[in-house]
C-alpha cells in the first residue's frame, strides 16, 4: 500500500502538493525553531521532490503541547513516523540541533527498521567528539545573549516585550534537550552523509563541521557557504541549488524503490 506523507500528522508538514513524488525531502529546524522556517524552499526544489518539515510540540499548531527536552524521546517518535515513506527517497536535512536530530532518527530507522535514508544533510553543527559551544544559562537574559550572538532568526523580536514570552520558552526547552543528550562516540550511520556549514559560522567551524564525516561509512562530503549559523537564510538559492542536484545524484546511486 503506498503511503501518503501527509497521514503522518503529529510529526511532519507538508508544503505544496507534489503527485507522485521521486523523494521526499524531511527538514529539521534548528533550537527555537519550528516547521515554517523553512517553507520558502518549495519554489527552489526539484517539482518532484515532497518538501516536509519536522513540527516541534509547543510551538505554531502544537503550541498548546508540552516541549519536548529529551533527544531520544523525540527522535523515537519521529523515527516512527517516517519508518513507513523509507521507500519513496527519504532524505533528512537538519539544521543546527536539527542536525542532531536528524542524525539520530537515521541511527534509530537503520537500527530498529533495517534500512537508513537515502541521505542525512547535516549543516551548522559540530561533528561529534568535537565538544561544541558552551550552553548558556536558563535564565533569560543568558538565553536572549546565545540567540543574538548567532543572529538568530528572530534575534530582534526578543527586545520586543510582547513577543519575548512567546519565543523564549521554545529556545529554553530545545537548550535543555541540546544539554541533555549525551551520545555514545564512534555511532556511526551507513547513509550517505553532507555536511554544510556556514564559512564564518559563531558557532562551528568548517574543521568542526567536517568531523561528522566520520559519523557515516558511507560516502561524505562537505559544502561551505558564505554566511554566518543561518548562512542557509542569506545564501538560499546557492544551498537549494546544490541540495537539488545532490538530490538528483541520489537517485542514481540509490534508485527510489515503489512505495509498499
Amino acid at each position: 500500500m503506498s503511503v501518503n506523507a501527509s497521514d503522518a500528522a503529529v510529526w511532519l508538514r507538508r508544503f505544496g502538493t507534489v503527485a507522485g513524488p521521486k523523494q521526499r525531502l524531511v527538514c529539521f529546524p534548528h533550537a527555537g525553531g519550528s516547521a515554517s522556517t523553512f517553507r520558502s524552499w518549495r519554489r527552489g526544489l526539484p517539482g518532484d521532490v515532497e518538501l516536509l518539515t519536522v513540527r516541534y510540540p509547543g510551538r505554531e499548531d502544537r503550541i498548546t503541547e508540552p516541549f519536548v527536552e529529551d533527544m531520544d524521546e523525540m527522535a523515537g517518535e519521529i523515527a516512527a513516523e517516517l519508518a513507513p515513506l523509507l521507500d519513496s527517497g527519504l532524505v533528512l536535512f537538519g539544521h543546527s540541533m536539527g542536525a542532531a536530530l536528524a542524525f539520530e532518527v537515521a541511527l534509530l530507522l537503520e537500527g530498529e527498521h533495517g534500512r537508513g535514508p537515502a541521505m542525512v544533510v547535516v549543516s551548522g553543527r559540530s561533528g561529534p567528539g568535537t565538544g561544541g559551544r558552551d550552553l548558556p544559562d536558563d535564565n533569560d537574559e543568558s538565553v536572549i545573549d546565545f540567540a543574538k550572538s548567532l543572529g538568530s532568526l528572530n534575534s530582534a523580536a526578543y527586545d520586543d516585550e510582547d513577543l519575548r514570552p512567546l519565543l523564549l520558552p521554545a529556545l529554553r526547552a530545545d537548550l535543555r534537550m541540546i544539554k541533555n543528550h549525551c551520545p555514545q562516540p564512534g555511532r556511526t550511520i551507513k547513509s550517505p552523509l553532507l555536511i554544510y556549514v556556514g564559512d564564518s559560522d559563531p558557532d562551528v567551524t568548517v574543521s568542526e563541521a567536517y568531523a561528522w564525516s566520520h559519523a557515516s561509512i558511507g560516502e561524505s562530503s562537505v559544502k561551505v557557504f558564505p554566511g554566518g549559523h543561518f548562512y542557509l537564510v542569506d545564501s538560499e538559492a546557492e544551498v537549494l541549488d546544490d541540495l537539488s542536484a545532490r538530490l538528483r545524484r541520489a537517485r542514481v546511486t540509490q534508485p527510489v524503490l515503489p512505495n509498499r
